[in-house]
């Protein structure tokens, strides 16, 4: 086998300085990206007046109230369900027992029903409240108040606009 040996070279480095020129130059823009740390609040707060409307603390409120509504909803519509008298394994030789039990079966259902559309429109208030539009009127973008939202977490209009909507509704339900 041949021998091989290693040569060393030496590396000159050049000390030109390289500039660009002044006209090319690009403005580079920077972009500040603000995380905020997810607001907390305590479990007595209550929204007041005097605060910003839909700030941030509201919405949070808003979130956690209407989560834990859904969640209570939807545990008694299992146990409804699940557990509840809903059961047709105890059919009565009674007509009249049968009717009564026909009827509140009905009557459960129903309201399990109400509930199920209630869920859903939970579901389009969280919604709404990841898209910032929570709390203002989906007619006239006006502030629903929290008052109404208090007492209706789910509002989607002014008392004025749902007075109108209701009025429609009504108008066509005639026809």
């Amino acid at each position: 086998m041949p021998k091989t040996t290693k040569v060393k070279k030496k590396v000159s480095k050049s000390k030109a300085k390289v500039t660009k020129p002044k006209a090319k130059a690009k403005a580079v823009s920077k972009t500040k990206v603000v995380v905020k740390a997810p607001i907390k609040i305590s479990k007595t707060y209550v929204p007041k007046d005097t605060e910003k409307y839909m700030c941030e603390k509201h919405k949070v409120f808003f979130r956690i109230k209407l989560t834990e509504w859904k969640k209570d909803l939807v545990k008694a519509n299992n146990d409804a369900l699940y557990h509840g008298s809903m059961d047709d394994n105890s059919i009565s030789a009674d007509v009249v027992d049968q009717a009564s039990s026909y009827t509140d079966k009905n009557v459960e259902m129903k309201a399990i029903n109400r509930q199920i559309k209630l869920i859903s429109e939970i579901d389009k208030a969280l919604a709404r409240i990841r898209e910032d539009i929570y709390g203002y009127c989906l007619d006239t973008a006006e502030p629903i108040g929290l008052k109404r939202l208090m007492a209706r977490p789910v509002a989607k209009y002014t008392i004025a606009a749902q007075e109108k909507h209701e009025k429609n509704e009504k108008v066509h339900a005639d026809d």
